[in-house]
């Protein structure tokens, strides 16, 4: 799972374009836009903490508008 903040500013419209967004990415499952800290909680699914690594680092963090993301690998 992946915990991602936009920018404090960033319109709701602004917000579905980058759910879209993020759905596109090869090896997201799941989006989902939440309430608190965070905005979006991402289902991911990657074969190794490399590819993990690369996802989180060139694609989700590349995308305009991401401010913070926090990784949680499942461990069990």
């Amino acid at each position: 799972m992946i915990l991602i903040r936009v920018g404090s500013s960033e319109a709701m419209n602004f917000m579905k374009t980058m759910k879209e967004e993020l759905c596109r990415i090869k090896g997201v499952k799941d989006v989902y836009g939440v309430f608190g800290r965070y905005d979006f909680v991402v289902k991911v699914e990657t074969r190794t903490l490399e590819e993990l690594g690369r996802l989180v680092t060139d694609c989700i963090r590349g995308i305009k508008g991401v401010e913070f993301s926090e990784t949680l690998v499942m461990g069990f």
